[in-house]
């Protein structure tokens, strides 16, 4: 230990986020007590933003493979083969704690992260998308918040060049304190040109990609993995600052450094920045890495080896190069005004050493670095059940066009159009359906082909019930790709929890996993990559479990894509799936009554698959006009959608005698999909939904301005759409409405 290093002890060990057992256990892993580089080594490589440590466990249970998948979990994102050569590379991740100390800087290096595990692949992104939650809209800093991440998110991927096409945006005074930014991305990729971080050959250079390595974002997966409590403000230094420009430059040097077949195995700078992605470059290929950081490009003076191998400076790549192609990669690099270093070799003696001025700063053993990082079974417990709400004890004194008119003018039902027109969605030119369908659709190169995306999960449900609320998440997304016409292929996951110690936030999360795990393999749609994000708590509130999934599917022929906007007057209106009225955990409760009671609607898989197939060879056939999955908000909401897109109204049907209006209208049941079709194509339809054992009810028809519900008031279609408009301008823009 030098001089300057700091004396190990059990405060700095706390420091740096290990518990003293996980410190024993490094003394007895190396044999003596670590130096401070070292460290900040294991911290970074035990925290559970890396690790995974309260989670791996669970995440075993979890469905990755299909004819289909070429790589599931484990590596930078996942891949699927979408046919002719072709494959999709996309992947999740959170950008949570650094988007509540600094929301533009947080959530624009949470997209520029995002867009680097999917580039590293081999693949070029062709598309974003985010799910974001915030506080209260009531709360002195949700404003700030919501205007910082948006900008954020624009200011990189517009600067970038990938659209942003698709997402959402939801309020709970649950994230007060604690904000949730997940950020996708989707590329493209010959599939026998995927690249992986596992390093091969021995005696090869180690070569430092990209931008110059600052003290920015220094501890930034240790804060990540931690709760907030009193100055969260003071941890800025830990957020990582972004350059939108150089990534770009970084995203077209690497794919031709690939291209000119330099590259061994390639790792970006993410997470933990240098520590963590020459370690997986080792271990993962079973070999030794060994670093000199005095060839490390640093652009402040003074760095000290701690600084440098954790530091999370953005816009850095990590890449073992063939032999003999140092100096064409070299030239390649220096084209585009990047840093080009050889800054180590791979050995054969699994040894992670790292050198600073002519001193060994670590000498660890690398792979136990990955593989020996604490494993938990953290004791759960099992959420309680919540009874059924029946209908009839609720006291409303709402009328149905009322309600509709609250939930559509509400935060989380308000357009998001203020949001998405600050993001490109256009720029490729590939974008064939922008933000606000169910599901995001891009066009793949010049042919027929489309990928369709969307991201879902209902956080009350998942507190309510873990179990139906993690299936309901798979099968929220399945659903939204389906109505599009697309097939849902694999999806991403973003596990974003509180604080795993308290045995029953620990229970959601194995409660959550398991009801992913469940809907996956009964629709067939494998998880191919994830992210976890546990710790999400502030003063010991943690938030909501939001285990967002993120879908992607394949649309064969994008002339045959459906949208949810009536298209025409006089055509008839149909519901597929059966409604029985399930208002537990509903947004009109919640909305209207102001209550978050109840059961959420059970989710059969089994009717999920067979409806969403019905649907989906309807659309293929061209039989139908329009399509729109049932969500949040239930079957009145829906259509309203469909209305307000099109300018169409509709007059619809009276709901079944016995059935309590409110539920029948703001039942959020599982399973169902809105659609319309011209005279012709009625009767096939319910012929072939008669011989499907599949329950179809016609709900009216479309025509005039107005939304028809009998035994209400009209809703006047252009007032419901101002009122829908209206709510985020004026939040962000003039106060409260």
């Amino acid at each position: 230990m030098t001089a300057t290093e700091p004396k190990i002890t059990p405060e700095l060990i706390a420091e740096h986020g290990l518990k003293p057992d996980e410190y024993q256990r490094i003394l007895e892993l190396i044999g003596r007590e670590p130096s401070f580089t070292e460290l900040g080594i294991f911290s970074a490589m035990w925290n559970e933003h890396c690790s995974y440590k309260s989670s791996r466990l669970h995440l075993r249970g979890l469905p990755t493979k299909a004819p289909w998948v070429i790589q599931g979990p484990g590596e930078n994102a996942g891949v699927i083969d979408i046919g002719d050569g072709q494959a999709a590379v996309f992947k999740m991740e959170s950008h949570n704690h650094p988007s509540y100390i600094e929301p533009y800087q947080g959530a624009g290096t949470g997209v520029g992260g995002i867009l680097r595990d999917v580039f590293t692949m081999g693949a070029r992104p062709i598309a974003a998308l985010n799910a974001l939650r915030f506080g209260d809209p009531k709360h002195p800093r949700t404003r700030h918040l919501v205007a910082g991440v948006v900008a954020g998110i624009g200011g990189y991927g517009n600067s970038f060049g990938v659209p942003t096409v698709g997402g959402l945006v939801g309020f709970h005074t649950r994230y007060d304190g604690n904000c949730l930014v997940n950020a996708m991305a989707v590329g493209l990729a010959d599939t026998d040109k995927i690249f992986y971080a596992a390093a091969t050959g021995v005696g090869l250079p180690v070569v430092y990609l990209g931008s110059k390595t600052g003290r920015d974002g220094i501890h930034g997966a240790t804060m990540a993995s931690a709760e907030f409590g009193e100055g969260a403000e003071e941890k800025r230094p830990t957020v990582q600052v972004g350059d939108p420009f150089a990534e770009k430059l970084l995203l077209e040097a690497c794919l031709e450094i690939m291209d000119a077949g330099c590259v061994v195995a390639i790792q970006d700078m993410g997470a933990a920045g240098l520590t963590c992605s020459a370690v997986e470059m080792g271990a993962k290929g079973d070999l030794g890495i060994e670093l000199d950081l005095d060839a490390i490009p640093c652009r402040e003076a003074g760095m000290s080896a701690y600084e440098m191998m954790l530091s999370e400076s953005q816009e850095r790549m990590l890449m073992v190069i063939a032999p003999g192609k140092e100096e064409q990669a070299e030239a390649i690099f220096k084209k585009w005004g990047l840093d080009f270093a050889i800054v180590g070799r791979t050995t054969d003696d699994l040894r992670f050493i790292v050198k600073h001025k002519g001193e060994v700063k670590a000498d660890l053993p690398i792979k136990e670095l990955g593989d020996e990082a604490p494993l938990y079974d953290r004791p759960w417990v099992e959420t309680p059940k919540q009874q059924r709400i029946d209908p009839a004890s609720l006291e409303i004194s709402d009328s149905v066009a009322g309600s509709l008119e609250r939930l559509m003018g509400s935060p989380d039902f308000a357009s998001k159009r203020w949001i998405w027109e600050q993001y490109d969605h256009l720029i490729l030119n590939n974008t064939v359906q922008r933000p606000g369908g169910d599901s995001a659709v891009v066009r793949v190169g010049d042919g027929p082909k489309a990928l369709a995306m969307a991201c879902d999960v209902t956080p009350r449900y998942c507190e309510a019930d873990p179990f139906e609320g993690g299936k309901q998440a798979v099968a929220e997304v399945w659903r939204n790709i389906t109505a599009v016409g697309a097939k849902p292929l694999a999806l991403t996951d973003n596990l974003n929890f509180g604080n795993p110690e308290k045995p029953e936030i620990m229970g959601q999360l194995v409660g959550c996993l398991r009801g992913i795990g469940e809907a996956a393999r009964e629709l067939d749609f494998p998880v191919v990559s994830g992210n976890v994000s546990l710790y999400n708590e502030t003063h010991g509130r943690g938030i909501l479990p939001t285990p967002t999934i993120g879908g992607v599917g394949l649309l064969a022929d994008i002339d045959k894509m459906a949208t949810l906007a009536f298209k025409a007057n006089g055509e008839t209106v149909l519901l597929v799936g059966e409604t029985v009225g399930w208002l537990g955990q509903s947004a009109f409760l919640a909305e209207v009554l102001d209550s978050e009671e109840g059961a959420p609607p059970p989710v059969d898989l089994a009717h999920e698959r067979r409806n969403g197939d019905f649907v989906r060879a309807l659309i293929e056939e061209g039989l139908v006009t329009a399509v729109h999955d049932v969500s949040d908000g239930g079957l009145l909401v829906a259509v309203a959608e469909m209305a307000m897109a099109s300018g169409i109204g509709v007059t619809l049907a009276s709901p079944p005698a016995d059935t309590n209006p409110f539920a029948y209208w703001f039942g959020e049941d599982q399973a169902r999909y809105v659609l319309t079709v011209t005279g012709g194509a009625k009767s096939i339809v319910v012929k072939r939904a008669e011989a499907a054992g599949i329950a179809l009810a016609k709900l009216g028809t479309t025509g005039g301005d107005k939304i028809a519900v009998p035994g209400e008031r009209a809703i006047v279609l252009e007032a419901l759409r101002e009122r829908n408009e209206a709510w985020l301008p004026i939040y962000m823009g003039a106060g409260m409405m």
